[in-house]
């Protein structure tokens, strides 16, 4: 992911580190906004791209890095990222811990709305989770169908497949 060049700059024991890092290791992670915007401010893209890597992790409060930030000093598409970010993290498995699963993502961002998270960018991810899921679900329902099993109490019958 673009917005994580900054990585590469970070010895990748500690990025696969399975354990919690010391907080040496982790003011090295902290500086990989700075790398992946000194990176990327060479390059001439048509859209804010290395400011939105320098900021996405800032929160609107201020408790983010690597400059704390508030508000109207983070730039929109910084604040989309950091949410998406999060949701993905969250949702995600790491080297550290197992995945947590999207509705432990929701939770934080439905949680930090407004502390952390700009509110607007919050309700658009959960309209798009919630469109996803509903996606996800007709097209379990049609893959039912197709199987020839047809859905009965809203579990998908396999009968006809031999399952």
């Amino acid at each position: 992911m673009i917005h994580d060049i900054g990585k590469i700059s970070i010895p990748s024991e500690i990025l696969s580190k399975p354990s919690l890092l010391s907080s040496l290791e982790l003011n090295l992670i902290k500086i990989h906004p700075q790398v992946g915007f000194e990176i990327l401010s060479e390059i001439d893209f048509p859209w804010p791209i290395a400011l939105t890597v320098l900021q996405h992790h800032e929160r609107i409060n201020g408790s983010g890095y690597p400059a704390g930030l508030k508000h109207d000093e983070i730039i929109l598409e910084a604040k989309i990222l950091a949410v998406a970010d999060v949701v993905e993290a969250i949702a995600s498995h790491r080297p550290y811990r197992p995945a947590f699963g999207t509705d432990e993502a929701i939770y934080e961002i439905k949680k930090n709305q407004g502390i952390l998270y700009e509110p607007a960018v919050v309700e658009s991810c959960l309209k798009i989770l919630k469109l996803r899921l509903k996606n996800l679900a007709q097209h379990f329902g049609i893959l039912c169908w197709i199987l020839k099993g047809g859905v009965r109490d809203g579990r998908c019958k396999l009968s006809a497949i031999g399952a």
